[in-house]
C-alpha cells in the first residue's frame, strides 16, 4: 500500500475506506491460500436475499463477521468467509411481478412461466448484487472468488440431489395438512414468512340456535365469514353447563346446515361461553378438533381470496367485504348477541403484506422425525456450542416436537421439484436430471411437478453445500465442518437447526462448531426497526456521515450479552438524526489519528526501524504505559474470544483515549522537549511500540483507519491485515508503576478540577502545596512533578508533611495527600466572592420554588410520576451545587 507524501492533518474516512479495500482486495489477502499454513478457520455467512439492501441487522451481523475474520486471520489461521446470497424465491418473484405489472400492466400468467424466469434472471444481473457490493463498502473482507448463490448450477445440483435422496429414503412425501396460504401471492408461505401485526378489530357473538330440544349456543368470532364454513361447535368435556348439549346439534346460522356439538378439551371454559366454533378447513386448531372428531372440511375462502360456491348466497364475494354482509344477515336474522371491540394479532404476508388464510391443502412434506433424532446428539452433547447458550436448549426442545416441513409452493422462481409423472402410466419418477422416457413404460409423455422448493430447503444445505457437495470437493475436505456461525435469534430454528439436520444427514459431520446469536437492533424506544414505518435506519447513511469504521465500531461498542440493542438515532421525517454513540466513535477516529500523526511528526530524522532494539522502561510513566498496554492486549484478546464485543471495543477505547492519548501522550512531550536524548529515544520506541499495537488490536473492528495508520508507522510485513495479533508480555505487568500513576492522575485531576470550579484562566500558572501523610507518597510525587507541573500548570510545587493551608486557599483531599492552591493574585477574590454570593441567592430562590411545589399535595397527587421524579432531581441537583458554591465561597474569603 503506497504510502501518501504528507500526512493528512483530517481523517478523511471515504478516501482511506476505497485506497484500502482496493489494496486489500488487489493483494489477495481475503483468499485462504494467502497463507501456506497455520489452521483453517472458516465461516459461511447467512446469505442476504439477492432483493435485498443493507440495513441495520445486516450491518451488525457483518461487523461480527468481518472482527472475527479479521483477528483470526491475524491469529495466524488460513482464513476463508465465503459470501454470497439466496435466491430469496416469493421476494424476487414479487418484486418482478411488480414491475411487469408496471411497465406492461401485465401479470405473470400473461407472459408465461419461461419468459417470467427469463425476466428474473435478468433482473437478478442487473440488481442482485447491490447487498454484496455494499458489505464491500462496510469493509468485509470476504473471498469474492468463492461467492455462491443458490440459482447457481453447482448448488441447484446440490439441492435437487437433497431432494432425490431425502425421496429415496421414503422421507418426502405428498400428504394433506394445514398451510399458511398468501391469496396475493398464490402459494402456501413458511411460518418465518408470516409477520403478526397487531388489529384493532372486533368480536362478534353470534347464538346458533339449539335443536332436538337442545340449546342455543353462543360463540365468539373476530372472523365472522369462516363461520359459513363451521362444521362444529366444540364444549370441554368437563364444564358442566354443556354436559347434556354433547352430541346434540345447533343450527348454523345463514346456512341452514345442522352441525354437531362435541367435547375437546381445546375448549376453554374460563373464555365466554365456553363454546367455540369449529371451521376445519380455516383454522389451524379448528384442523385439529375436526381430525380427532370427524368433523368434515368446508372451503368457503378461496386461493384467491374470495368466497367460493360452498359460501352459498356470499360466494364470489371479497372475504372482507362477505364478513360485513355476514354480519348484516346476523344483525336481520336476530342472532348476533353483541359486538365488542377486540385488539388482536393478524397474520400477515411479511413480503406484500396480505393477510394470511390457514388452508388444508395437498403439498409436498418432508419427514422430520428421523432428521431430528439424527441431530438431537449433537447439541445434547454440546458437540455444538451455543452463545448464549440458552439458545442451545430452545433449538433442543423445538427439535423434540418437531412438525413435518411443507416444502413445495406454488411460483415460478425456484429449485422446481424434480418429480415427473408418465401422462400414459401414471408412474411417477424422481430424478436430479431431467428423464427423457418413462422407465416403466417407455412413454415421453412427461410431466413435472409445477411446484418449486422453499426457499429455506436450499439455504438449509448452504454450510456443505457451497464448498462443493454432493461431490468431493477439496474445499469441502478442508474448511467443514466450519468453525462458526453468526446469525439472528429469529431463524435459529427454521435455517440454523435444518442445517444440521441436513449436514449430520448428507455429510454426516455437524455443520459449523459454534452458532453466536447476536442482538437484534431495535429503534431508541425498543421497537421493530421497520423501512415502510418509517423506523428503519440505513446504515449506509451512517456510513456517509460517520465513516465505515465508525459505525462498525458503534455497533460492536453496543453488542453484548443482551439480545437488544437499542440504537440511538430516530429517523424524523426519513431524515436520519444525529447518533451519539456512533459521533463519538467518529471521534475516536479522529482521537487516534491525530496521535499517529504527533508520533510520526516526533520520529522525522529517528531511525527507528521495524528491527528495533529492546525498549528500555525506567521512567514510572513508561511503566505504566507498557503495562496497561500488556493488560489490554489480554483484555481485548479475551473479549473477543468470549465473542464479547462490547467488552472488547470498550477496553481499547478506553487505553487509547484515556490511557495513551490523555495520559500518556502529553507525559511524552514533556519527555520530547527535556532534551535528554537518550530519554526522548525511549519515549519514541514506547510511542511507536505502543500506538502500532493499539492499531493491530484496532484492525478488527476499525479495519480501515487501522491499516491506513499502520502503513505510517515503522512496522514489519507488507499489511496490517494480516500482520501478528499482539500478545501482552507479562513482563511488563507493573503494579507499582499503576500505582504511582494513579497517585499522579489523581493529583492532577483535583487541582484541575480547583482551577476549573474557581475560574482560574487557562494559561495562567497556579501555585500548588501537597500536603503528604507518608514519606513514600512524598517520594513518588517528587519524582513525578515534572509531570505534575506541566500537567496541572503549576508555578510552585512545594511537597511536605508539615505544611499548613494558606489562608484564601481551594483544596482538594485524596488519599495520603492534602492539596491547596492558594488564590490570592490568582483570581479576583472580590469579584469572585461577589459572584458566589449572587450564585448562593438564585440557588436559595430556586430552591424555595421547589420546596412549595414538592410539598403541595396537589401536584404530588395529579403530576405525572416521571415529572414528580424529575423535579425531585432537580431538588437534589440544587442542593448539592448550594454545597459546593458555599465551600468555594468560604475558600475566598478565609
Amino acid at each position: 500500500m503506497r504510502k501518501p507524501a504528507v500526512f493528512k492533518t483530517k481523517y478523511d474516512p471515504g478516501s482511506v475506506e476505497k485506497t484500502c479495500y482496493a489494496f486489500w482486495e488487489k493483494k489477495g489477502y481475503f483468499k485462504p491460500e494467502y497463507r501456506t499454513g497455520g489452521k483453517p478457520f472458516s465461516v459461511t455467512i447467512p446469505p442476504p436475499n439477492v432483493t435485498g439492501e443493507l440495513h441495520m441487522g445486516h450491518a451488525l451481523q457483518h461487523a461480527i463477521h468481518d472482527a472475527v475474520v479479521r483477528w483470526k486471520r491475524m491469529q495466524g489461521h488460513r482464513t476463508l468467509c465465503l459470501p454470497g446470497t439466496d435466491h430469496a424465491g416469493i421476494a424476487t418473484q414479487m418484486k418482478v411481478e411488480q414491475q411487469l405489472f408496471e411497465e406492461e400492466g401485465k401479470g405473470r400468467h400473461d407472459i408465461g412461466r419461461d419468459e417470467m424466469l427469463k425476466r428474473i434472471v435478468s433482473w437478478k444481473q442487473e440488481y442482485g448484487g447491490t447487498i454484496l457490493n455494499q458489505l464491500r463498502e462496510m469493509g468485509c473482507s470476504y473471498d469474492w472468488d468463492r461467492e455462491r448463490y443458490t440459482m447457481e448450477r453447482g448448488y441447484a445440483r446440490a439441492v435437487l440431489s437433497a431432494f432425490v435422496k431425502f425421496y429415496e429414503r421414503g422421507w418426502v412425501y405428498r400428504g394433506r395438512r394445514m398451510v399458511n396460504w398468501c391469496p396475493r401471492c398464490g402459494t402456501v408461505i413458511s411460518d418465518l414468512e408470516v409477520e403478526d401485526r397487531e388489529n384493532e378489530g372486533h368480536l362478534w357473538h353470534i347464538r346458533y340456535p339449539g335443536m332436538e330440544g337442545g340449546p342455543d349456543v353462543v360463540v365468539a368470532t373476530t372472523r365472522p365469514e369462516t363461520m359459513l364454513g363451521d362444521t362444529g361447535v366444540a364444549v370441554h368435556p368437563e364444564d358442566r353447563r354443556w354436559q347434556r348439549a354433547i352430541g346434540k346439534r345447533v343450527m348454523l346460522p345463514l346456512m341452514e346446515r345442522p352441525i354437531p356439538i362435541v367435547a375437546d378439551g381445546y375448549a376453554d371454559p374460563e373464555m365466554g361461553s365456553g363454546a367455540v366454533k369449529v371451521t376445519p378447513a380455516h383454522d389451524p386448531n379448528d384442523y385439529e378438533i375436526g381430525l380427532r372428531h370427524g368433523l368434515p372440511e368446508i372451503q368457503v375462502i378461496g386461493f384467491s381470496g374470495e368466497m367460493t360456491g360452498e359460501a352459498g348466497t356470499f360466494g364470489g364475494m371479497d372475504r372482507f367485504a362477505c364478513r360485513i354482509a355476514v354480519i348484516s344477515a346476523l344483525k336481520e336474522s336476530g342472532l348476533l348477541e353483541r359486538v365488542e371491540d377486540y385488539e388482536h394479532m393478524v397474520p400477515h404476508h411479511d413480503k406484500c403484506g396480505t393477510s394470511i388464510e390457514p388452508l388444508p391443502m395437498d403439498q409436498w412434506f418432508l419427514a422430520m422425525k428421523s432428521l431430528a433424532n439424527q441431530a438431537l446428539p449433537a447439541l445434547k452433547e454440546q458437540e455444538i456450542r451455543y452463545v448464549p447458550d440458552r439458545f442451545r436448549a430452545y433449538s433442543v426442545e423445538w427439535l423434540e416436537n418437531i412438525q413435518d416441513w411443507c416444502i413445495s409452493r406454488q411460483i415460478w422462481w425456484g429449485h422446481r421439484i424434480p418429480v415427473w409423472t408418465c401422462e400414459d402410466c401414471g408412474e411417477v419418477l424422481v430424478r436430479v436430471d431431467t428423464p427423457a422416457v418413462c422407465d416403466a413404460c417407455g412413454s415421453r409423455s412427461l410431466v413435472q411437478d409445477p411446484d418449486v422448493l422453499d426457499t429455506w430447503f436450499s439455504s438449509a444445505l448452504w454450510p456443505f453445500a457451497t464448498l462443493g457437495w454432493p461431490e468431493q470437493a477439496k474445499d469441502l475436505k478442508e474448511f467443514h465442518p466450519t468453525d462458526l456461525m453468526i446469525t439472528g435469534r429469529d431463524i435459529l430454528y427454521l435455517w440454523v437447526a435444518r442445517m444440521i439436520m441436513t449436514a449430520v444427514e448428507f455429510v454426516d459431520e455437524i455443520p459449523f462448531e459454534t452458532v453466536l446469536v447476536h442482538p437484534t437492533v431495535q429503534t431508541r424506544d425498543g421497537k421493530r426497526m421497520s423501512k415502510s414505518l418509517g423506523t428503519g435506519i440505513d446504515p449506509r447513511e451512517l456510513i456517509e456521515r460517520y465513516g465505515a469504521d465508525a459505525t462498525r465500531l458503534s455497533l460492536l461498542y453496543q453488542c453484548g450479552s443482551s439480545q437488544d440493542i437499542r440504537f440511538d438515532a430516530d429517523v424524523v421525517d426519513n431524515r436520519l438524526q444525529d447518533s451519539p454513540i456512533t459521533e463519538s466513535c467518529r471521534n475516536f477516529c479522529n482521537k487516534i489519528w491525530n496521535a499517529a500523526r504527533f508520533v510520526q511528526m516526533n520520529l522525522d530524522g529517528y531511525n527507528l526501524s521495524s528491527a528495533r532494539p529492546p525498549i528500555r522502561a525506567d521512567d514510572a510513566a513508561d511503566r505504566w504505559i507498557l503495562s496497561q498496554y500488556s493488560r489490554t492486549v489480554c483484555a481485548v484478546t479475551a473479549s473477543l474470544e468470549a465473542y464479547r464485543f462490547d467488552e472488547a471495543s470498550r477496553t481499547l477505547y478506553e487505553f487509547v483515549w484515556n490511557g495513551f492519548c490523555d495520559w500518556y501522550l502529553e507525559i511524552a512531550k514533556v519527555r520530547l522537549n527535556a532534551g535528554a536524548p537518550e530519554a526522548a529515544t525511549a519515549t519514541r520506541h514506547i510511542l511507536v511500540h505502543v500506538l502500532e499495537g493499539s492499531l493491530r488490536l484496532l484492525h478488527p473492528m476499525a479495519p480501515f483507519i487501522s491499516e491506513a495508520l499502520w502503513q505510517q508507522l515503522p512496522h514489519t510485513g507488507d499489511a496490517l491485515i494480516v500482520a501478528k495479533w499482539p500478545e501482552a508480555d507479562p513482563g511488563r505487568l507493573d503494579e507499582a508503576a499503576e500505582r504511582e500513576m494513579a497517585l499522579l492522575q489523581a493529583a492532577v485531576g483535583a487541582v484541575r478540577n480547583i482551577r476549573g470550579t474557581m475560574r482560574v484562566p487557562p494559561g495562567r500558572r497556579a501555585d500548588v502545596l501537597l500536603k503528604v501523610n507518608s514519606p513514600e507518597v512524598g517520594d513518588v510525587l517528587a519524582r513525578l512533578q515534572v509531570y505534575l507541573r506541566t500537567l496541572a500548570t503549576v508555578a510552585d510545587l512545594r511537597i511536605g508533611a508539615d505544611i499548613d493551608r494558606p489562608p484564601a486557599s481551594a483544596s482538594a483531599v485524596l488519599k495520603d495527600v492534602e492539596i491547596f492552591v492558594p488564590l490570592q493574585g490568582l483570581i479576583d477574590l472580590e469579584v469572585e466572592r461577589q459572584r458566589l454570593k449572587k450564585e448562593i441567592e438564585k440557588l436559595k430562590t430556586l430552591l424555595c420554588g421547589l420546596d412549595r411545589k414538592l410539598s403541595n399535595s396537589g401536584f404530588l397527587n395529579n403530576a405525572p410520576p416521571e415529572v414528580v421524579d424529575r423535579e425531585k432531581g432537580r431538588h437534589e441537583q440544587y442542593l448539592h451545587a448550594l454545597g459546593r458554591l458555599n465551600e468555594n465561597l468560604a475558600a475566598v474569603t478565609s
